[in-house]
């Protein structure tokens, strides 16, 4: 079975690579440089010249002492940091250079209330060897295939620590970096989101959600894969007439052979149907329509409704290692303010980031006419994502309160925040500090068939 897929495979790369669908990864001598003067995941390893990013040292890989262990909510390793400056409306054009569009237009939509705390950097960023050495054999054996719409070669770590190509190439490996970014084996949440509304009112919407990241799974291979990068089901729990609904998703790898498969259960009805909707700008209604399927996980989904840009390496203020937001026991009435969360509970901290632009291809359809990620070059993470409307006008900005799973370890969101600054309302994706748990990270290998359509029936009717 192995040598058939093997002679599948290569035919298929091959019919590709004729067509020009793919491209190459870097060279054995180039990928010898992870571990030495790059991160096991690529980024630089020394500091800036001015010393405010400093040079990574490894990464925070163990908890503080206070921490309770998995699926509790996590301390703030670095609670006696002071902040070393804030940026508010008056003092912003001072830091121009180093703010994205999307953060420029908050502190200038909400002068009296946005603000950017700055604390020192620190470069928390860490992933497990096994995850290591897979980005290095990734990194001279990863392939885009077709016009970004699929991947082939990797498998259980990045699959371009080291951009190469021309700039759409490295826009291309840049995001597909960030859709198979390290956040472990296998996870549960409960967790709740919210749409504010103008008057700073809101209802939550809560629901348990369960992943395996089978691009992950420790025990597999590229061969194993099936074409899935992982595995997702999300059960609502409240409100009342939202209760017992239910969503599946098989996120594909190549989407070429096997678009994105979604199902929906309808405990109404009860009856599971597939869900050929859930992509692109499908409006998802317990957002109240503040964000769109692929806005979900700050973004995901197909690359080819876009034309891509890669823009390069700059340094700018992020949102990072934000603890003290996820604190156990914090209300959710002081997270949320009327127009954005309380900046008294968020840290910002200058680090490097790729940029990467999005516009819309001629003929095909979508409410952002472009896009702009900022994605940490640490951890592939987006972070940041300016969208513009029809009129090329900046209309959304989404932002990743990132911080370190110190249990897994890596940086991953905490919370993701979704602001309309034509509606001046926003959308909170991830609380959970009123939960007497947050996320749970385990090395489970899940079994496949726990994430089929007919299980989820079975699962929603209990």
């Amino acid at each position: 079975m192995k040598n058939k897929y093997n002679l599948w495979l290569c035919g298929f790369l091959w019919l590709l690579l004729v067509s020009g669908g793919v491209h190459a990864a870097v060279s054995s001598t180039q990928a010898a440089r992870l571990g030495k003067d790059l991160t096991p995941f690529g980024s630089p390893v020394a500091g800036n010249d001015a010393g405010t990013i400093p040079a990574w040292t490894g990464g925070l890989t163990s908890p503080p002492p206070e921490y309770e262990g998995p699926g509790h909510h996590h301390p703030d390793p670095f609670a006696d940091d002071e902040v070393l400056f804030t940026i508010d409306a008056g003092n912003a054009d001072r830091y121009r250079d180093q703010l994205s569009d999307g953060v420029m237009a908050m502190l200038q939509t909400y002068p009296e209330t946005f603000r950017v705390p700055v604390y020192v950097s620190r470069r928390t960023h860490a992933i497990p060897e096994w995850v290591a050495e897979n980005t290095r054999n990734n990194a001279v054996s990863a392939r885009i295939v077709g016009k970004g719409e699929g991947l082939s070669g990797a498998y259980g770590g990045y699959p371009f620590p080291i951009l190469s190509g021309t700039d759409e190439q490295k826009a291309w490996q840049t995001i597909w970096n960030h859709l198979t970014r390290w956040r472990g084996v296998s996870g549960t949440r409960r967790s709740s989101e919210v749409a504010v509304r103008a008057n700073g009112s809101y209802s939550l919407v809560t629901s348990q959600q369960e992943v395996f990241f089978n691009y992950y799974n420790p025990e597999g291979s590229e061969e194993t894969l099936d074409n899935v990068i992982f595995y997702y089901l999300s059960f609502t729990q409240s409100p009342p007439r939202l209760a017992g609904g239910a969503i599946l998703v098989h996120e594909t790898l190549n989407q070429i052979i096997n678009p994105r498969n979604g199902w929906g259960y309808n405990a109404g009805q009860r009856r599971v149907r597939r869900a050929p909707n859930l992509g692109y700008d499908s409006p998802i209604a317990a957002a109240e329509n503040l964000r769109t399927a692929d806005d979900t996980d700050i973004f995901n989904g197909a690359l080819d409704r876009y034309d891509w840009h890669y823009e390069g390496l700059r340094e700018i203020y992020l949102p990072y290692n934000n603890y003290a937001i996820g604190q156990q026991g914090l209300p959710y009435s002081e997270i949320l303010g009327a127009t954005h969360v309380n900046p008294d509970f968020t840290r910002w901290e200058l680090h490097r980031v790729h940029v990467v632009e999005a516009t819309l291809k001629s003929g095909q359809r979508h409410i952002y006419s472009k896009r702009r990620f900022y994605v940490d070059a640490d951890s592939w993470n987006v972070l940041l994502i300016d969208q513009y409307d029809g009129r090329g006008e900046l209309w959304r900005v989404t932002m990743g309160l990132a911080k370190n799973y110190y249990e897994l370890p890596g940086v991953w969101t905490a919370l993701d925040v979704y602001h309309d600054l034509q509606a001046r309302r926003y959308h909170v994706l991830g609380l959970d500090t009123e939960e007497p748990g947050t996320r749970v990270f385990t090395a489970d290998v899940m079994n496949k068939r726990y994430f089929s359509p007919a299980s989820l029936r079975r699962r929603s009717v209990r």
